[in-house]
């Protein structure tokens, strides 16, 4: 399998590396996984999502952002059972715990952290560079975070924002129900 989309180049080769998916192909093709092919995935794609998610901008460049790439079956058998109500969570490869440290956040005058913020744009980027290589995703809110916390017995300050599993879909990709534009956006 190529870990790449060929371009056509005007003398009529192909360069390799370089994607002919537009971001907006790419922001289609993306969608919640639920059913994984029981195939490992390359180490060379998980960096290249993690280094995606990496490169997203966060408030004030403080990058409170930490994944924790979980890929022992006990691991995820644990949290699949004991803070998700799922169980197609384990059939995923990998499971990756988005964590946010609170503790490095930028926090606006009047309070507000942007720590929440700051882990879901990292995570947009995850999950649309895993779907331009191939890979699926589903971004899960709806577990037990404290529980989740627990099992992976990280430090106070973190909190375990999302969890994503990810590995080859073994589903087609669904036609997307989207409101139409003049429900979402105004323009003054």
């Amino acid at each position: 399998m190529d870990l790449y989309y060929p371009v056509e180049r005007p003398d009529g080769g192909k360069d390799k590396g370089e994607s002919s998916m537009t971001f907006l192909d790419i922001a289609k093709k993306r969608h919640s996984v639920r059913n994984y092919k029981n195939v490992e995935v390359e180490e060379e794609k998980i960096q290249q999502v993690l280094e995606a998610a990496r490169m997203a901008p966060s408030a004030c460049n403080y990058q409170p952002i930490r994944f924790i790439v979980i890929t022992d079956p006990k691991v995820k058998n644990t949290i699949s059972k004991e803070a998700f109500s799922g169980n197609w969570l384990q059939a995923a490869p990998i499971l990756i715990a988005v964590c946010g440290d609170h503790s490095k956040s930028w926090k606006r005058r009047d309070g507000k952290d942007h720590c929440d913020i700051d882990v879901a744009i990292s995570i947009d980027h995850l999950t649309l560079a895993a779907a331009d290589i191939g890979l699926g995703t589903c971004w899960i809110c709806s577990f037990n975070s404290e529980l989740c916390h627990d099992i992976l017995a990280l430090p106070e300050n973190y909190e375990v924002i999302a969890l994503i599993p990810m590995g080859y879909p073994d589903d087609k990709i669904p036609d997307k129900n989207r409101k139409n534009m003049d429900e979402i956006a105004t323009r003054i």
